[in-house]
């Protein structure tokens, strides 16, 4: 009977502390949804996002099946990916779409996905070498692209359409450049066979893309070093009728640009 009198007891106590945990306002009632969500925005306001987050949460349970409650869940997307966690970014952003296929806020929600994963990776080490997103880890990218992809083909007149668009371009781009970069790694270090696979693709899979002058720098350099005249000549061709002024043509090289690839916007 005494065990049973304590569970009780502890039982009361735990609810007890549940409910003083709500937030209150000075009178001690607990907040409305409107308050929380006013609340919410002060701390948005002031970047303060761990403390906005916890309140965005539990205006998603107070507001459950209204608007209010959605915009909830993507401003606190918004806010986990200013306090850089991508990955609960992603997770908020994936779940609001699969419960609200509908909403208005659709085209914001792929809008922001795309954002996400576009600067992801995005470190502090990455930034004091001013590394190129072409030369880090490409799965982001890829996945950025293709929220960017179903925005604008599924929301073509969205305000946030145009900027999407420019985005999928860079991101095209630095996949390119992403390849010509590994096959120029492999190619200084005498392993030709690669670096003429990797040049390779990035002519195959993107076309009429900067990046492709210099994958037929390597093609060429990579198939002399082979002994494969054939095949150099073949490539030199291609490279003098697309890229008539190329300075790889006399053997020379393009400067290398290390500005940081968020400089771009």
């Amino acid at each position: 009977m005494l065990r049973a009198k304590l569970s009780v007891v502890a039982l009361a106590a735990l609810l007890l502390a549940a409910c003083s945990s709500e937030p209150r306002d000075e009178k001690g009632a607990a907040l409305s949804p409107n308050k929380l969500y006013a609340d919410a925005r002060d701390e948005l306001a002031a970047n303060s996002w761990d403390k906005a987050i916890p309140l965005l949460e539990r205006l998603e349970g107070r507001a459950a099946g209204t608007p209010l409650a959605q915009q909830a869940q993507l401003e606190k997307a918004y806010a986990q990916y200013r306090s850089q966690e991508p990955a609960q970014a992603i997770a908020t952003l994936d779940r609001f779409m699969k419960l609200h296929p509908a909403s208005p806020a659709l085209d914001y929600a792929l809008y922001l996905k795309g954002i996400v994963n576009f600067n992801d990776n995005l470190g502090l080490l990455a930034w004091i070498a001013s590394q190129d997103l072409s030369e880090r880890d490409q799965k982001a990218a890829k996945e950025s692209f293709e929220a960017f992809k179903e925005l604008s083909t599924r929301f073509p007149e969205s305000k946030y359409t145009p900027d999407a668009r420019a985005r999928m371009t860079y991101i095209v781009n630095s996949l390119a450049q992403y390849e010509v970069h590994v096959a120029r790694y492999y190619y200084r270090r005498g392993a030709y066979v690669a670096a003429v696979n990797r040049a390779q693709a990035a002519l195959n899979d993107y076309q009429e893309v900067p990046a492709s002058e210099e994958a037929l720098a390597i093609l060429m350099r990579s198939y002399e070093a082979l002994g494969m005249t054939q095949l150099r000549d073949d490539s030199r061709r291609v490279l003098e009728k697309t890229y008539p002024q190329s300075v790889y043509l006399t053997g020379g090289e393009k400067p290398t640009e290390k500005s940081a690839w968020w400089k771009f916007w």
